[in-house]
């Protein structure tokens, strides 16, 4: 039982070194602990501002990016606008130019072709009048085969010619 309810000099020894290590403790590694506790405790509260700092940060950074990727998707869009209607205008220009060739060349054509049709109605026409004029000439060397019949036939236009 002397375990369990010691001594009073046990007591008084044991207190005694207790306040001695109480003491020593209290005046050497207390504050050095108390001091290192409060600047773990600094850069934990400044670690914990910089993270929300960064975490706001890249929150703006990342509002920022959408905002940026927002106006170039509408750039793009735009530009694709601007070049579907360049294309348009474009391929209408080039009809209308195509369409103009087209009626310059058929007017040029039908120019061609009046101008060949005339050359071939004025052959034509000078065909017929040579070959008229062969057969009135057979004709007037048959039928004024003599004198006196030529001239009853001069006399006559000679008439005619008087009247008109």
């Amino acid at each position: 039982m002397n375990l369990l309810t010691p001594g009073f000099g046990l007591l008084i020894w044991t207190l005694l070194a207790f306040l001695v290590v109480f003491f020593l403790l209290a005046k050497y590694a207390w504050p050095t602990i108390i001091n290192g506790l409060r600047e773990r405790e600094q850069s934990i509260a400044s670690s914990l501002e910089t993270a929300k700092r960064v975490q706001a940060e890249m929150t703006q950074l990342k509002s920022e990016n959408e905002a940026l990727l927002a106006k170039a998707r509408e750039e793009r869009a735009q530009l694709l606008k601007e070049a579907r209607e360049t294309k348009d205008r474009i391929i209408a220009e080039s009809k209308e130019q195509a369409k103009m060739e087209a009626n310059k060349i058929m007017v040029e054509t039908q120019a061609a072709i009046q101008a060949q049709q005339m050359a071939a109605l004025t052959e034509v026409k000078n065909q017929v009048g040579k070959l008229v004029i062969e057969v009135s000439e057979k004709v007037l060397r048959k039928e004024l085969g003599n004198k006196a019949a030529q001239e009853a036939h001069i006399k006559g236009l000679v008439d005619g010619v008087k009247m008109n």
